[in-house]
């Protein structure tokens, strides 16, 4: 029998998921192997102690101060993190096979960086058009012949990974700029080994608590100093969306946390304003985009840089992660290209798959959308967040028709992809428990070798049918467990 439903009433409904799409815990009205024991879990709580434990959660979310922002909702943009208790839960064999993918897709992502950077070997083969790599608006001329430590340029990436109906995964895109979500991932943990010990107790569920340790180590492999190199995080201050991860992150490595006023640049070497004097700093974690970075170098409007940081950097005297110029690499429109350089520049086949897509630059491309948008998604090639994306089944008319004059206006900035019947995982929702839809962001680290811990963000749509998970637009998260052999 399929786990049934907690509601927030003193009945119980069952939790029956869509039969047409794979859901995470059930198949066929069966609880799956590896979520047996939540069923049994969520079947044998007593509904108040449920409803403490969603309480309590809120509480310790608040006083942590664990916010993100909403843009665009007229109630308040700062708001806590929706945190669903249930678990979304990952066996073995299915890790070891996301793992590798996504460390293969990673490797062939800074192969790929320093290759547009340098010879261009891919754009001579004529694998990916010149003109979609060196008009892209996230190609930085700055980064021509600049040679990085071990040839690396994102050094934390994260790849959204989405399970269609067919129990496939896919990779829905990269993100190689500023990925932002893991302290959700860790924090999300913290919670539920708080509030359900014996739950977790009855799982042998891989730990993620090591990710700080891993991206210390990254950030230090990338210094060009070989004695004691320090390492700062570059935050656009507390008035962004992710300022709370930029702290997070701070004092779980030990490092600082600075804006571009706490920075000054002489000789070419970069320095950090202390009460002890300048202390320069080798490595720079920058969770602000490229245009802001130097105003010297890029925006000159821009005062959340420090001006002279990309001489110094051209110098080699420090190493900014991620490297300028990652942004070339998660463009919407270049992530069709992305199984091409796996077989380009690793000689192997894709582990993981892209979904199709259609780029609007091309004609016969541009023909199908048109005729088809009410059944595609559309995204914009630079867009992020969830932003600037058409949802074909779920629009109006009118939004589709708004949708076709723009794409058809300035066809290079859209990309579509069919509408995927993502995953849906048990959530509790105002009714009771609920199938929604999810993703699952795993954070892959760069340097002298790959690191992954066992996991990462999943992130879950909370309003009914809803496909969008972005936090920033009202999704959730869940913690994930992987679980051992």
């Amino acid at each position: 029998m399929a786990c049934r439903n907690v509601a927030i009433s003193e009945s119980a409904y069952d939790y029956f998921p869509n039969p047409t799409h794979y859901d995470e815990m059930v198949t066929s009205g069966n609880n799956r192997p590896h979520y047996q024991h939540v069923a049994e879990w969520l079947d044998q709580t007593p509904l108040d102690s449920i409803l403490q434990s969603r309480h309590q959660a809120d509480a310790i979310f608040r006083q942590q101060g664990i916010t993100f922002t909403v843009y665009g909702d007229n109630a308040g943009t700062e708001r806590l993190i929706p945190f669903d208790i249930i678990p979304r839960i990952i066996p073995a064999h299915e890790w070891q096979v996301m793992s590798k993918g996504c460390e293969q897709r990673v490797l062939a992502l800074n192969a790929f960086l320093h290759d547009i950077y340098h010879e261009q070997h891919i754009i001579k083969a004529g694998i990916v058009p010149a003109e979609q790599i060196l008009t892209n608006e996230h190609y930085q001329a700055a980064m021509k012949g600049l040679t990085l430590p071990n040839h690396i340029y994102a050094h934390i990436a994260g790849i959204d990974l989405v399970r269609h109906s067919n129990g496939t995964y896919y990779v829905l895109e990269d993100n190689l700029r500023t990925p932002s979500g893991v302290s959700y991932m860790l924090e999300n943990r913290k919670m539920t080994e708080r509030l359900f010990p014996d739950l977790m107790a009855k799982h042998k569920v891989l730990p993620v608590h090591q990710y700080p340790d891993y991206l210390k180590s990254t950030l230090l492999e990338a210094s060009p100093s070989t004695s004691a190199p320090t390492i700062a995080i570059l935050t656009p201050g507390r008035f962004n969306s992710a300022f709370f991860e930029h702290a997070f992150l701070a004092r779980s490595m030990g490092v600082n946390l600075v804006s571009g006023s706490d920075l000054v640049v002489k000789n070419d070497v970069v320095y950090m304003k202390t009460i002890k004097g300048l202390e320069r700093v080798d490595v720079i974690y920058r969770r602000l985009d490229d245009a802001f970075l130097d105003p010297l170098a890029f925006d000159p409007r821009s005062m959340l840089g420090v001006s002279g940081l990309m001489s110094a950097y051209r110098a080699g005297n420090v190493i900014l992660a991620n490297a300028v110029g990652t942004g070339v690499a998660d463009d919407k429109s270049v992530y069709p290209f992305v199984p091409d350089m796996i077989r380009f520049y690793l000689n192997e086949e894709p582990i993981l798959e892209n979904v199709p897509t259609w780029q609007c630059r091309k004609p016969a491309d541009l023909s199908h959308v048109l005729a088809n948008l009410p059944d595609l998604v559309v995204k914009e090639a630079q867009g992020s967040g969830g932003y600037g994306m058409l949802i074909g089944p779920a629009a109006t008319k009118a939004e589709i028709e708004d949708f076709r004059a723009k794409i058809t206006q300035c066809p290079e900035a859209y990309i579509a992809q069919p509408t995927l019947a993502l995953s849906t995982c048990p959530t509790f929702v105002a009714a009771g428990i609920a199938p929604r839809h999810l993703d699952l962001r795993p954070f892959v680290l760069s340097g002298k070798t790959v690191r992954l811990v066992a996991g990462g963000l999943t992130r879950v749509a909370l309003k009914a049918g809803s496909l969008v998970v972005n936090s920033s637009q009202g999704g959730g998260t869940k913690d994930t467990w992987v679980l051992a052999e």
